[in-house]
């Protein structure tokens, strides 16, 4: 029984340093001149484009929405890929290697 308890805090401890670890993690996604850069907890770090983009409003807005949604997309690939370590010591069929 403290083996599993010894076992539970080890992946409690690699989960907060993975947390960690997203946090400092930096993804960047550009589409069309729009440069997006999230951290690996999906959070906005910053957002970037030319003066040109700003002449048309519409396509901003497009081009924006997309370089989000690439960007979010990258960091839920990069998260999936450094939790796949920490998922198999769970041992849930499925998860993991």
């Amino acid at each position: 029984m403290f083996d599993k308890i010894k076992d539970m805090y080890g992946l409690q401890k690699q989960a907060r340093q993975l947390k960690k670890e997203l946090k400092n993690t930096h993804i960047e996604a550009e589409v069309d001149g729009i440069t997006v850069i999230v951290d690996g907890e999906q959070e906005i770090i910053s957002i970037n484009f030319t003066d040109e983009q700003t002449g048309n409003p519409g396509k901003l807005k497009e081009n924006l929405v997309k370089a989000l949604n690439k960007a979010i997309k990258k960091s839920q690939q990069v998260a999936a890929e450094k939790m796949k370590p920490l998922m198999g010591g769970l041992n849930i069929p499925g998860a993991g290697a």
